[in-house]
């Protein structure tokens, strides 16, 4: 028990005095000090892969006969318009590169063509849709029409 409490006072003699400032060299930045350390990081990616899995993704919602049926009769109009390059506002379903789900997205330009063969919608900026995944479509073209 001695030992301990005399090592305790051992440093008295230095524990208040200021501490060393070079005059010849300058300081370190906090960031430059912390650098030298980053190299021994244990876990490298560890941050990266917590924040992947911590990001949310939507599930796909699969659509009824009902709502499929009013976006082919909103693509047929907006066929029927294609030499106007009609603008519309489609919102669908990307899935995610990296895990399961994805973002539904909405899209807002000029319609350049459909594609039935390829199944997609082309915008005039040469983003191409699925037409599979449209979940919603919304033009000018549409108002005033009754939607049975």
């Amino acid at each position: 028990m001695k030992n301990k409490f005399r090592a305790a006072n051992t440093y008295d003699d230095i524990i208040n005095l200021p501490h060393h400032v070079s005059k010849t060299r300058p300081q370190m930045g906090i960031i430059d000090r912390a650098a030298q350390f980053s190299p021994f990081m244990a876990l490298t990616g560890y941050g990266d892969a917590v924040e992947e899995t911590a990001r949310l993704t939507d599930d796909w919602i699969e659509l009824d006969e009902e709502r499929k049926a009013l976006l082919n009769k909103k693509l047929q109009i907006i066929c029927e318009h294609i030499s106007e390059k009609p603008i519309a506002a489609i919102t669908f379903f990307q899935p995610d590169e990296k895990k399961d789900g994805g973002a539904y997205v909405t899209i807002t330009g000029s319609v350049k063509r459909v594609d039935e063969y390829n199944g997609t919608v082309i915008m005039t900026d040469k983003t191409e849709i699925e037409i599979n995944r449209i979940q919603a479509m919304e033009s000018k073209l549409f108002d005033g029409l009754e939607f049975i």
